[in-house]
């Protein structure tokens, strides 16, 4: 198994200042009183326990992250202030706040600091060479502390300042939750327990070509839902009727499931399927077999006898990969398959038969609705990142990590 850098691996942390890079990137609004208010702290609970784990040995905790696409510009707007009462809350612990994150005023803040203290900084994004990854740059974000800690895979994907230029200076490591997502993926793709099943769905082919393509190399069982089953059906000249569908990927579809037969790998796409003439809440709907589409109908779910056969293959799985519904899942009833399928993994995962690996926002987001994210082995709240692990591409964030390099200076 690969081994990235941890915590532990840092030795010692007492009087030390460790940069942590975070993703504090979480969603707001505005209330009556004009201020910005938090709407969503899942991305504050997964870095607190690394802060606290960081400031209970006694480090200087400086949070760095960015927060929506400044463009390189000081924006009041997209300020990190007011997620420090916030983080606060969560840890228990007072978080000061500087309004900047390089320059002399902040490194004597930095070493004015008490041991276990914790501090927000200012979001680095502020400053164009952020995303350029600027040496001059990463070398005045590494002037604030001792060590780098980087617990943002969701950020990984990026090779920015944050990201990897400090991590090439300062010595680094993976947070907790960034150590358990790493190991989590490494189950389910690096080295995982065959046979492994990877569940591909949403609206388009062209979205998840590279993952697709790098899939049917890795796994055993492909199974394609959503608006993406459409596309192999229509290639396989089955007519879709009026369904979300990328006609001029036929040639390209038709390579995937060659080189999926090429590499032992079964695809499943729906035998039956729910139509209806509208996509709308309570619309008529109908569930047919997959050669009775009419023209003027779209499918909008895959029907229950191929969750049935699906649900019977899982079962003979020892891994699966999970990223997007099977249907659109956010009307009712085309939310049933997707809804199903959840369901019938959490089970599998609690017998202890199933590592269960989903990740992407509408992936986490139709979990939730069928109430079983909690029992999957693990969730990313990860959306580009997860998507190139998936595809098999190196994440800079994550190989500056690595237990075996060096750093450059």
């Amino acid at each position: 198994m690969t081994r990235f850098r941890n915590i532990e691996s840092l030795g010692p942390l007492e009087g030390t200042r460790v940069l942590l890079r975070a993703d504090l990137n979480v969603p707001m609004t505005v209330n009556e009183d004009g201020e910005r208010i938090v709407t969503d702290n899942t991305r504050i609970l997964s870095v607190a326990p690394t802060i606290k784990a960081l400031s209970e040995q006694g480090a200087r905790v400086i949070i760095l992250s960015h927060f929506g696409r400044p463009q390189g510009v000081r924006n009041p707007e997209l300020s990190l202030e007011p997620l420090g009462q916030p983080l606060a809350n969560i840890l228990k612990l007072p978080v000061s706040y500087v309004d900047d994150c390089i320059g002399d005023e902040v490194v004597a803040i930095t070493e004015a600091m008490e041991d276990g203290a914790v501090l927000l900084l200012e979001n680095v994004r502020f400053y164009k060479e952020e995303t350029k990854n600027d040496p001059d740059f990463a070398e005045q974000l590494a002037r604030n502390a001792d060590f780098f800690v980087n617990d943002a895979f969701s950020c990984c994907h990026r090779a920015h300042a944050s990201t990897v230029g400090v991590a090439e200076i300062l010595q680094s490591a993976a947070g907790l939750a960034l150590e358990k997502e790493l190991d989590a993926l490494e189950k389910a793709l690096g080295s995982p327990k065959h046979p492994v099943a990877a569940l591909v769905g949403g609206a388009k082919v062209s979205t998840k070509l590279d993952v697709l393509t790098h899939l049917v190399e890795k796994v055993d069982h492909l199974i394609i839902g959503g608006g993406m089953a459409n596309t192999f059906l229509a290639a396989q000249g089955i007519d879709v009727g009026s369904s979300l569908c990328e006609h001029e990927l036929s040639g390209t579809v038709v390579s995937i499931l060659e080189n999926a037969t090429l590499n032992d790998c079964k695809i499943h796409l729906p035998t039956d399927v729910v139509v209806a003439k509208e996509f709308a809440a309570n619309s008529a709907s109908r569930t047919i077999n997959i050669n009775e589409v009419q023209s003027d109908e779209m499918i909008l779910d895959v029907g229950p006898d191929t969750v049935k056969s699906i649900s019977a293959d899982l079962e003979g799985c020892k891994t699966l990969i999970w990223n997007g519904p099977m249907g659109a899942f956010e009307i009712e009833p085309f939310d049933a398959a997707t809804v199903a399928l959840a369901v019938k993994a959490a089970e599998l995962t609690e017998k202890g038969q199933l590592i269960s690996v989903a990740g992407g926002g509408d992936t986490v987001a139709a979990l939730n609705h069928a109430g079983v994210a909690a029992k999957f082995s693990h969730v990313s709240t990860a959306g580009g990142a997860f998507l190139e692990w998936m595809e098999g591409k190196n994440l800079p964030g994550v190989s500056v990590l690595l237990a075996d390099r060096r750093l450059s200076l």
